[in-house]
């Protein structure tokens, strides 16, 4: 989730992440009035969380949720929860594969993160 102001994060506050992700597959299929982003997450519990049965938690803002399929089979509505800036998925075993697909408008990003659309090209920023 975003916010305007800085947020300190103190190393006292630090946890291990509860979920490692091993392999990202993206594919964006790009038309003039947005475009549709096709993810595969390889995901597994981390050995060093001492959490467990946690849901998995994923951020996100400015895109509309098409689709979630997890381990291949496309979850029903029920299954997850679509909180607007999070996806929440419950349930999920040790070692996953989550397929998401979001519709998202890089014409109306105007923070020029990620997929943006600069004088009608597709552009894309990244941090290293």
């Amino acid at each position: 989730m975003r916010t305007n102001q800085p947020q300190t994060i103190y190393l006292k506050d630090y946890r291990v992440p509860e979920f490692l992700v091993d392999h990202v597959d993206l594919r964006f299929e790009l038309f003039e009035n947005g475009a549709r982003v096709h993810s595969t997450l390889t995901v597994r519990r981390n050995p060093q969380s001492d959490a467990t049965g946690t849901p998995l938690v994923l951020d996100g803002d400015s895109l509309t949720l098409e689709s979630v399929a997890l381990d291949g089979e496309e979850l029903p509505a029920d299954r997850y929860e679509n909180k607007g800036t999070e996806l929440v998925v419950p349930g999920v075993p040790d070692n996953f594969s989550l397929a998401v697909v979001t519709w998202i408008e890089p014409q109306n990003n105007t923070r020029l993160e990620g997929l943006y659309k600069s004088s009608g090209m597709f552009c894309t920023q990244c941090e290293a």
